[in-house]
C-alpha cells in the first residue's frame, strides 16, 4: 500500500487500489488473466519482473493481493483457494513439531478439526480458551506458545476479545497474534492497527459477498513472514485461480455498503429476538448486556450481520425452526447477499461434538444478508411461531 493509497477512504480504496484501467485497452476492471505461463524476454527477463508460472504470480491475483493490503493497513496480502488453506499454510509456516497454539475455545469447526485431526498428528499442541478473559489467556501461555489464534466475533457464540491486549501479551512472551478477521471485515475492525501480526480471511464469506467463489488470505505487514507464506503456497501449489480472484475483487468493491445494511438489518432482527417468548438467549456484540460489547464498540466501526441464538425446547425445536423460514436459506456458510440458517451442532461446528469447544445443540446461527429487513423479520416470527 503506497502512502497516498493510505490516505483514501476506505470505499475509495475497496474500488481502486490495484484496479487501474488496463494499459493496453483502457478497460476499467481488471482483466481475467486465464493463462499458466506467461513469456519471458530472454532467459529469466520475466515481465514486469515477476511473472513466469501461475502458481507463483498472476497479474489478476495481484490486483486482488494490493486491494485487500490496503483495506487491512498492511504491506503484504497473499490469496488462497480457501480459508482453510490460508490456515493452513499460516500454521505450518509459524509452527514446528513441539510448538503449541492457543485457540478460542468457540473456534470455527474447520479450525479445530485442522488443529486437533491435522497438526496435532504433527506434534503440534494447542489449548482452547476463552479469549475474552486476558487472565485465561495469559495461563493458557507455555514456554513453547509460538501463536495466539483469535477469532472476534467467534464463530458461532459471537464472544469478543480485546486486541490490543492480546497482542500485548504476545509481544511479551514472544508469540504471533494471528486474527481471523472473517466475520468483521476490514470494514467494521482493523486488527494490524491493534498490534495483530497477521490477518486471515476466509474470502469466501463477506468479501466475496455473493456467494459465488471460495477463497482465502492472509495479511502481513511483516515482511520475513510474508515471504515465508509465499514460499509455501507456492512449494504446496495452495492458489486461486484468476477467475476466483476476479470474483473475489468483484465483491469487495461494495464490501462498505453491503456490511452497513448487513448490520442494519441485523440489529433489526436482534430487537425482534429479543422477549421473543421462544428465544432463550440472544448473542450479538451490539447489545449493551453482551459481555464484551464495549470492547466491540471501541475496536469495531458496527458489529457486523451475524446473529446467533437459542430457541426453547431443545435440539428438536431448533431444528423446527430452521426447517420452517422460507426466505432464510438453511445453508451453511455465511456473508453473502442472501440471508442464510443454520444449525451449528449439526452442520458447520459438528467436528467440535464431544470435545470443550462442543455448542449448544439448540443454538442457531443466523448470517443475515441485505434483503428487506420487514421480510426478513416476518421470517423468523413465523418460523418461531
Amino acid at each position: 500500500m503506497s502512502e497516498g493509497d493510505s490516505r483514501l477512504g476506505f470505499e475509495t480504496r475497496a474500488i481502486h487500489v490495484g484496479q487501474r484501467p488496463d494499459p493496453r485497452t483502457g478497460a476499467v476492471i481488471p482483466p481475467i488473466y486465464a493463462t499458466s505461463t506467461f513469456a519471458q524476454d530472454g532467459v529469466g527477463g520475466l515481465r514486469e519482473g515477476e511473472y513466469e508460472y501461475s502458481r507463483t504470480r498472476n497479474p489478476t491475483r495481484t490486483a486482488l493481493e494490493e486491494c485487500l493490503a490496503s483495506l487491512e493497513g498492511g504491506r503484504h496480502a497473499l490469496a488462497f483457494p480457501s480459508g482453510m488453506a490460508a490456515s493452513d499454510v499460516a500454521l505450518r509456516t509459524m509452527l514446528r513439531p513441539g510448538d503449541h497454539v492457543v485457540i478460542p475455545d468457540d473456534a470455527y469447526g474447520g479450525t479445530f478439526r485442522l488443529v486437533d485431526k491435522v497438526l496435532k498428528l504433527w506434534g503440534i499442541e494447542h489449548t482452547p480458551v476463552h479469549q475474552a478473559d486476558l487472565a485465561a489467556v495469559r495461563a493458557a501461555i507455555r514456554p513453547n506458545t509460538k501463536v495466539i489464534w483469535v477469532e472476534t466475533p467467534t464463530n458461532p457464540l459471537l464472544a469478543i476479545s480485546d486486541l490490543a491486549g492480546l497482542a500485548q501479551i504476545a509481544a511479551e512472551v514472544g508469540a504471533r497474534l494471528v486474527v481471523d478477521n472473517t466475520f468483521a471485515t476490514p470494514y467494521l475492525q482493523s486488527p494490524l492497527g491493534l498490534g495483530a501480526d497477521v490477518v486471515l480471511h476466509s474470502t469466501t464469506k463477506y468479501l466475496g459477498g455473493h456467494s459465488d467463489v471460495v477463497g482465502g488470505a492472509l495479511i502481513t505487514s511483516d515482511d520475513e513472514l510474508n515471504e515465508q507464506f509465499a514460499f509455501l503456497r507456492n512449494a504446496s501449489g495452495s492458489v486461486p485461480g484468476p477467475f476466483d480472484a476476479w470474483l473475489t475483487l468483484r465483491g469487495v468493491k461494495t464490501l462498505a455498503v453491503r456490511m452497513e445494511r448487513h448490520s442494519d438489518n441485523a440489529e433489526r432482527i436482534v430487537e425482534a429476538l429479543l422477549g421473543h417468548p421462544r428465544v432463550e438467549r440472544v448473542y450479538y456484540p451490539g447489545l449493551r448486556e453482551h459481555p464484551g460489547h464495549e470492547i466491540a464498540a471501541k475496536q469495531m466501526r458496527r458489529f457486523g450481520g451475524m446473529v446467533s441464538f437459542t430457541v426453547a425446547g431443545g435440539e428438536q425445536a431448533a431444528l423446527d425452526v430452521t426447517a420452517r423460514t422460507k426466505l432464510f436459506i438453511l445453508a451453511e456458510s455465511l456473508g453473502g447477499v442472501e440471508s442464510l440458517i443454520e444449525h451449528p451442532h449439526k452442520m458447520t461446528h459438528a467436528s467440535v461434538a464431544g470435545s470443550e469447544l462442543e455448542v449448544p445443540d439448540n443454538l442457531i446461527r443466523l448470517s443475515v444478508g441485505i434483503e428487506d429487513g420487514t421480510d426478513l423479520v416476518q421470517d423468523l416470527l413465523q418460523a418461531l411461531a
